[in-house]
């Protein structure tokens, strides 16, 4: 069989785009080199003591500090609740506990008891420190709730009670988010209703109506707001608890930061401890999820907080966080 000169040419020329095509193609993207956190970071990542309902914020030190409160041992149940300590990192594997920052009998209108002192927040405004705390009243506890406001010049130490904001109803769980512009919103709910509305600039007093938070699914507790992409999340505890395994950690989003919300799924499953409470935030380029487990105690009043990284869709939605044991019990 005679192959002609044409017919030659062109297998050679198919045979040099090959190679061409070959020889452009883009290097396999190498696999991620574990960091130093996926390396070294245990859960949970506070030992020394009982915590849960971890707050957590990067302030201008370059540090990142977790307002969590604090399960009393031996436990009783949620009453017995105190003393709350301040923990920072600044690579997220090792930790400081700040010291304790402030306990129930420091609150003036709590009731002759105290023991109360469920999940806090902290923010920060023109130079001062805001830590805010739910705290009842009188008795029955449960119906007399107030959000106290305590100030300092320092993210961790030297905080002293001011006041319980006004004009707000028997709610726990407060969580102040202050957006781009300086403006503080204030949020707080429980028993499956969530209210959110703005702060004045003295950051302890509503400035106009709270609202309801509409579009949220299964609430229960737990708000936390962040924002991202100039997209605002809402993230809470549902009601969920087949198997007596307890709440899963939901999230919403919304344009606004005081909603309508729209409802987009789970990001955290159960830990195994009847509650959850979390918090959202990045630092040093990476996002984070902080929650708490029972796993040092199997007990539900004796919990400890966690710390696992989150990421995200590139349509901006959270993906489910991996739950880490690394070094518990």
């Amino acid at each position: 069989m005679r192959i002609s000169k044409h017919y030659i040419g062109i297998l050679g020329l198919l045979s040099l785009l090959a190679c061409s095509s070959h020889k452009d193609d883009p290097a396999p993207t190498p696999p991620k080199q574990p960091s130093v956190f996926d390396l070294q970071h245990k859960n949970p990542f506070i030992t020394n003591m009982y915590t849960a309902d971890p707050s957590a914020h990067v302030w201008a030190d370059g540090r990142l500090y977790v307002y969590p409160s604090h399960d009393i041992a031996p436990p009783r149940g949620c009453d017995l609740m105190d003393q709350y300590h301040v923990f920072s990192t600044d690579d997220m594997v090792n930790w400081r506990d700040e010291g304790q920052i402030l306990q129930a009998s420091q609150v003036p209108w709590g009731t002759p008891d105290g023991n109360f002192m469920w999940a806090p927040d902290c923010a920060y405004k023109n130079g001062t420190y805001y830590f805010y705390f739910p705290h009842p009243s009188a008795s029955p506890w449960n119906s007399s709730w107030k959000i106290g406001v305590a100030t300092s010049t320092k993210p961790a130490s030297d905080f002293v009670v001011q006041k319980y904001i006004d004009g707000l109803e028997s709610l726990i769980d407060p969580c102040v988010f202050v957006d781009d512009d300086g403006q503080a919103y204030l949020y707080y709910g429980g028993g499956g209703k969530c209210m959110g509305g703005k702060l004045k600039d003295n950051m302890m007093e509503v400035n106009g109506t709270m609202q309801n938070m509409l579009g949220l699914q299964d609430f229960h507790e737990a708000t936390w707001v962040h924002k991202r992409n100039g997209i605002y999340y809402l993230s809470y505890a549902d009601n969920y608890s087949a198997n007596n395994r307890g709440n899963r950690m939901r999230y919403a989003t919304s344009s606004n930061p005081l909603g309508p919300w729209t409802y987009k799924g789970v990001y955290i499953d159960q830990t195994g401890s009847s509650t959850n409470h979390g918090s959202i935030v990045e630092y040093k380029g990476q996002w984070y999820a902080f929650y708490h487990n029972s796993n040092l105690t199997g007990n539900d009043w004796l919990r400890s907080i966690c710390v696992d990284t989150l990421g995200y869709t590139p349509n901006g939605n959270i993906k489910l966080v991996y739950q880490t044991r690394k070094g518990s019990n």
